[in-house]
Parts: C-alpha cells; structure tokens; sequence
C-alpha cells in the first residue's frame, strides 16, 4: 500500500511545532495526529474532542488525507471574537469624547 507525506501542526503560545509524518493511503486526520506522536507530547489534547483542519479549512477527524496536506489541530478560543468586538466598541463609546465642530463664519 502506498505511503502518504504529510504535516501535522499545532500551535501553542509559546511556539508551534511541525512534524512530518508518513501514512497509510486511506488515512484520517485523526490517524495523522496519533502517528506524529502530538498527543504524548501535549496532554492537553484529547482525541475525543479535537477540532481539526487541513489548510485551514476545518474538517472532521475521520476526513481522509492526501500526498503533501498539512493537518492542523485548533485550540479552543480564549475569548468570542464577537463578544470582544461587542465589549471594544461600548469601551470606547464610553470614553469617547464628542467634538462639536462650530460653522464657520
């Protein structure tokens, strides 16, 4: 059976790390992780609940992997990009001071 090329990523704060691995034909994004050894390396990360993606298109875990896809594991967000842009936009009408502009004359 024929052996695919492929990248698994996973970002932290702190760094990223890349790790080139060689799959199966038929292999999954799941089967990807476990083979580039990411889950001993970060206990942070459970197999059950992984969001993951293959060029930052986020597929499910069982989507197959072709030659050369890099397979990327998301972390949770921290903060909802919405909830933030909410909470910016009150803090700055409330310190906002309004110009009146006068005609002029």
């Amino acid at each position: 059976m024929a052996r695919l090329g492929i990248e698994v990523a996973y970002a932290t704060r702190e760094r990223q790390e890349i790790v080139s691995v060689a799959v199966e034909a038929g292999a999954t994004a799941l089967d990807a992780v476990r083979a580039s050894g990411m889950s001993e390396r970060h206990p942070e990360l459970d197999a059950g609940t992984l969001r993951l993606g293959i060029f930052g298109s986020q597929v499910a875990a069982g989507a197959l992997v072709a030659e050369g896809d890099r397979v990327e594991i998301y972390r949770p967000l921290q903060v909802d990009p919405k909830a933030a842009r909410r909470a910016k936009v009150r803090t700055r009408a409330q310190t906002r001071t309004w110009q009146v502009r006068r005609p002029r004359v």
